[in-house]
């Protein structure tokens, strides 16, 4: 298959969360405090839609918590052309599990990735829909035992979803045991890092930390941030 085909063949979806502070990047509030932490979820997104959006895919869909109507997520998708949905109730899994569900009904190859992991470039979802020629799935392991991209051809077996311990160091390797189990050959690219906790912030270029602007600022309506609270990824880890 050509290059050029692999890519109109297969969509991606960007699992993300609002960046309001207290829901988004609530593991690093302790380090930023919510308007910061807000801010740097909102530059993980916009970086993860530009990057989206150049890569050449044939469509790509914001799978959103809680509200696809959401200011920033219509922004985005009116700039960039994406589709949005709003995630299933359930876990990250069932979330997940349902998100690939949908696309496969319109495309035979399907990317997915979170907002976590700055190092994840246009080039980089250009190789996975062209790994997905040659298998069935395909990952960006991330550095702290989970993944920061799976992508699936064809079908999207439950058992890669339900009762996984999502945020730990076990997801990569317990995937690859269901992987064997179904017996899938699978092409595994580049680790990355991704930010979830005060130590990750290591991993930020540069150039997040120099525009780190809240999308979410406090308004004469909202004189506080809601209550912190830590809440589950809403994309693949």
């Amino acid at each position: 298959m050509k290059p050029e085909s692999c890519l109109a063949d297969t969509a991606l979806i960007v699992m993300a969360k609002a960046p309001r502070p207290g829901l988004a990047k609530t593991r690093l509030i302790p380090a930023l405090g919510p308007a910061a932490a807000a801010a740097l979820a909102g530059q993980l997104l916009r970086h993860t839609a530009r990057q989206a959006a150049t890569a050449g895919l044939a469509a790509v869909e914001l799978c959103v918590s809680p509200d696809p109507d959401d200011p920033v997520f219509v922004d985005l998708a009116e700039h960039y052309g994406f589709a949005r949905r709003r995630q299933v109730a359930g876990d990250l899994g069932l979330r997940m599990h349902a998100a690939f569900m949908a696309q496969l009904r319109h495309q035979s190859r399907v990317l997915m990735i979170g907002t976590d992991a700055p190092a994840i470039q246009a080039n980089d979802l250009r190789d996975a829909a062209h790994a997905l020629a040659t298998t069935p799935a395909v990952f960006m392991p991330a550095e702290d035992g989970g993944y920061a991209l799976i992508g699936l051809r064809d079908d999207a077996p439950v058992s890669l979803f339900h009762d996984m311990p999502w945020s730990t160091d076990a997801v990569m390797r317990i995937t690859r045991e269901r992987l064997r189990a179904l017996g899938w050959p699978w092409t595994e690219l580049r680790t990355v890092a991704d930010i979830d906790e005060p130590a990750d912030l290591a991993h930020l270029p540069a150039d997040f930390r120099r525009e780190a602007t809240p999308l979410w600022p406090p308004t004469a309506a909202q004189p506080n941030p809601p209550a912190t609270r830590t809440t589950p990824k809403s994309g693949p880890h």
